[in-house]
């Protein structure tokens, strides 16, 4: 997989480096909502695509963050909502480089322009759905989950690269499977996939962030 990215070297304080790999250009069909009970995305087959190839790069990128600027996005029109949700970018990191998320505003308003750059991944980055042992995420020892935050409206999703691979085994099915998902099932309303943080189903994050991150693939797309 190949995807189109601009690079960015951002001084924080202290002279520390940060490397930042933006998506360029942006998804225009991807969405991401924090709709208060909990977060939703919505991606068609271009948005999908793009999805799955920056979460491969994140998944090998252990000392950047990958960044897409989505926020202005509008969801597909008729999608449910609770109140008025609040539209998000999204950042996927590594938890080794303890990035201080509150900074994100700041970092983000120093990128600039940044130099164009085509990064690579293998096609089959991640394992088959079958392959993930989803039993010994449930064990206390194991420690390769997702963790969510939200900060400067914008969702980081932080991981391993364990954590990003085995997640993304399931997010490959809004590629592989979710464009012909309604005609081998016409009973559905719709494909999603679902993340959550932690190896349990929680309302909220310890840091009150929606605990759930509901993916739906929506190949009709109006605003």
């Amino acid at each position: 997989m190949s995807t189109r990215v601009r690079i960015h070297q951002v001084r924080q304080g202290g002279g520390t480096g940060l490397r930042v790999i933006r998506a360029a250009p942006a998804p225009v069909r991807l969405a991401l909502r924090d709709d208060r009970h909990w977060l939703s995305m919505y991606a068609d087959r271009e948005g999908a695509g793009r999805l799955v190839e920056l979460w491969a790069l994140a998944a090998r990128s252990a000392h950047s963050l990958v960044y897409l600027p989505i926020r202005a996005n509008a969801a597909p029109e008729g999608v449910p909502g609770d109140g008025e949700p609040v539209a998000l970018d999204l950042v996927l990191l590594h938890h080794s480089l303890q990035f201080p998320t509150a900074s994100w505003k700041e970092v983000r308003g120093r990128l600039g322009a940044g130099k164009p750059h085509t990064a690579s991944t293998p096609d089959r980055d991640f394992p088959d759905e079958t392959d993930v042992d989803h039993g010994r995420w449930r064990h206390q020892e194991y420690r390769d989950h997702l963790d969510f935050h939200v900060a400067a409206h914008t969702l980081f999703v932080v991981g391993s690269s364990t954590a990003f691979r085995e997640h993304g085994a399931a997010l490959r099915g809004l590629v592989d499977e979710a464009p012909s998902y309604l005609h081998r099932h016409p009973g559905a309303s719709h494909y999603c996939v679902e993340l959550g943080p932690g190896p349990w189903p929680h309302a909220r994050t310890r840091r009150q962030v929606p605990g759930s991150l509901h993916i739906q693939y929506a190949d009709t797309w109006r605003v």
